[in-house]
């Protein structure tokens, strides 16, 4: 089974073509992702409408150059996936629009996909990870743990609060006056500072349950940088080595909880901890994870950065993942804005015009 991918959720343009050969094993025949962290650095965050027109300007060679890359046409694919949410409207009624047209130009099923179970279902494409396993999802919009127990079988444990992890690096590195994108730049800093000398807290430590909180932590983190101005090189090292080692310990603590619960659910299987999302390519927190994963006899499994961050191959084997189910959606698919992993769960926090918020 060969799919066409595409991805247009947030600021990256991708495409790819994966082939997926029997029970989760699969291989990528192509993967394009043009970045568009430039036309946005100059704004410290995503402008959604230049997004959505680097899309449309970028798109179709993108798309082009995947099938290139793989050496075949459209009417050698069996498939055509999407992102169809949750993330940018704009950007995503644009990739979904251009997957319907090539679906029905070229008499193919469609698969309008979840962003979010694209980056669950990830580790079966590069590790041929077996149901079930437990994930851990953090990138700039998301922070989620979950059991993964089937492909569209997802029942969400813990989730943050308020801000996503990667939301919570973005804003702290833009406070200190780092660049964007704010996750690299925080990482960076942190190499050389003393994660000891400023006091920030734990938020949701050593209490029940699975969720998050940033928001206290990242506040906590603007006071410290206030109490210390004007700032040197060293401050910010330090604000940003402690910034660091405070999540670390607030993800070890929830992800080990975690662990310790699914453990009782699947007794005498080893679990295995899938880390996904853009923050996955964070190194102190792969090594923290690592112990916590060791500790509780669990399989670490993170997914190479390019393949932790958005592209088009993990859209493309979601789309294939369906439909080797025998699950295509109809051409009026729509786009969300919101669209919960668990879309049959209670909303943790609230539910709006767009859907459930989380």
């Amino acid at each position: 089974m060969i799919v066409l991918g595409i991805e247009t959720s947030c600021d990256e343009t991708a495409a790819a073509v994966v082939q997926r050969d029997g029970e989760a094993r699969g291989a990528i025949l192509a993967n394009i992702v043009l970045s568009q962290t430039a036309d946005h650095a100059a704004f410290g965050g995503v402008v959604p409408e230049i997004a959505a027109r680097a899309h449309v300007e970028a798109l179709d060679s993108i798309i082009a150059a995947a099938l290139e890359a793989a050496g075949l046409g459209f009417a050698d694919l069996d498939g055509v996936a999407a992102t169809a949410g949750p993330g940018l409207i704009g950007g995503l009624i644009i990739g979904l629009s251009t997957a319907k047209a090539i679906a029905a130009a070229a008499g193919k099923p469609l698969v309008a996909v979840n962003h979010l179970e694209a980056h669950a279902l990830t580790a079966r494409l590069t590790d041929g990870l077996s149901f079930p396993y437990l994930l851990l999802l953090v990138s700039g919009g998301h922070t989620q743990i979950v059991k993964v127990a089937g492909v569209g079988d997802y029942r969400r444990w813990g989730s943050t609060i308020d801000d996503a992890l990667g939301e919570a690096f973005d804003k702290t590195a833009k406070l200190l006056g780092l660049p964007y994108p704010g996750g690299p730049a925080v990482e960076r800093a942190a190499r050389g500072g003393d994660p000891t000398r400023f006091a920030l807290p734990r938020p949701m430590v050593g209490r029940p349950g699975f969720d998050f909180s940033f928001s206290g932590l990242k506040t906590a983190v603007r006071h410290a940088a206030e109490d210390a101005a004007p700032l040197a090189e060293r401050d910010v090292a330090d604000l940003c080595a402690g910034f660091e080692a405070a999540v670390a310990d607030v993800v070890a603590d929830r992800v080990g909880r975690a662990l310790t619960r699914f453990s009782g659910e699947e007794p005498g299987t080893r679990p295995a901890l899938v880390v996904a999302g853009g923050v996955a390519a964070n190194a102190a927190l792969r090594a923290r994870l690592g112990y916590v994963a060791a500790g509780a006899g669990a399989r670490l499994v993170v997914p190479p950065p390019a393949l932790c961050t958005d592209n088009g191959a993990m859209v493309a084997w979601a789309g294939a993942e369906r439909l080797a189910l025998g699950l295509a959606d109809r051409s009026d698919a729509p786009a969300r804005a919101r669209w919960p992993l668990d879309a049959g769960a209670a909303p943790k926090l609230g539910h709006g015009r767009l859907g459930a918020k989380a």
